[in-house]
């Protein structure tokens, strides 16, 4: 079976992800002056992520002959499940955190033009009916060094690894004038699998506003390579705390560039996540 190729051109409202506030976006937390700087604390985080997705799915109608290509966003718009999870660990300077992000979106689009068959334009009565599945996990791992630690601010070394796994699917049904398309081209479908494994190296850290510290603009960046040519994110926004409770508003950016021969060949993700953390 062959691989379909997924290429981000555009942008699609993607589902509502509920998951794990990642420490590593949201734990960077100025230590109270008659805490024990050594003690061992801990950090568990859920949060709902409504992220814009962009991608373009192609494949081969049969071998030899035309790619059929589609945008992900014309036809993917319902989540069928998704779940996250992170948690994070720190004694005195040093600190470990585990986040653990998974999606699934699927949609369908009955007689639709939005698809081409090889590089030239599809005949003026050709449509398709499309499906698409996108189902996806990324995994950072990760430990981080305290370099500043002030009531105001804090700043985070952080250095680790990275998974992104994904598997795409797409299937198709050609109706009316196909052009160069077989017959047995006109139906079809495919999936394929990617697992990527990248090192990343970055910072985070928040800017306390106020006199009692509640207020807070937590901030956050890495960036890397490895099987990808390139992976990162950045997250920044606002949070308040309560005793040991934090409510945080983000926006967060995710994008890889894969290298060549899979069926990945980059993919965004882009928008806000709200959610709560609870430390111990």
């Amino acid at each position: 079976m062959s691989h379909p190729k997924l290429k981000v051109d555009r942008t699609i409202h993607g589902a509502v992800l509920l998951a794990a506030l990642v420490p590593a976006f949201a734990d960077a937390q100025a230590v109270s002056a008659d805490a024990n700087p050594n003690a061992w604390r801990y950090s568990l985080s859920v949060y709902g992520y409504l992220p814009n997705f962009g991608g373009q799915f192609e494949a081969p109608t049969s071998p030899g002959g035309p790619n059929l290509a589609f945008n992900a966003g014309q036809v993917a718009d319902t989540q069928k499940f998704s779940f996250s999870g992170s948690f994070g660990v720190h004694n005195g300077r040093w600190g470990a955190f585990s986040d653990v992000l998974y999606l699934n979106l699927a949609g369908d689009k009955p007689y639709s033009r939005d698809f081409s068959l090889g590089s030239g334009p599809i005949p003026l009565n050709s449509a398709a009916d499309l499906s698409v599945g996108l189902k996806g996990s990324v995994w950072t791992l990760g430990g981080e060094y305290r370099v500043i630690s002030e009531p105001v601010l804090t700043l985070d070394l952080l250095a680790g690894a990275r998974m992104f796994a994904m598997q795409p699917t797409m299937r198709w049904n050609v109706l009316g004038d196909a052009g160069s398309l077989q017959p047995v081209g006109r139906v079809g479908g495919t999936s394929g699998t990617e697992t990527q494994w990248d090192g990343i190296f970055g910072l985070k850290g928040r800017y306390a506003m106020g006199s009692n510290g509640r207020w807070s603009l937590p901030f956050y960046f890495d960036a890397g390579t490895g099987q990808s040519h390139l992976t990162y994110q950045a997250a920044a926004g606002v949070s308040y705390s309560y005793s040991s409770i934090e409510l945080t508003a983000m926006w967060r950016y995710l994008s890889y560039d894969m290298k060549s021969g899979g069926p990945v060949d980059n993919l965004r993700f882009n928008g806000p996540m709200v959610g709560a953390t609870v430390r111990w």
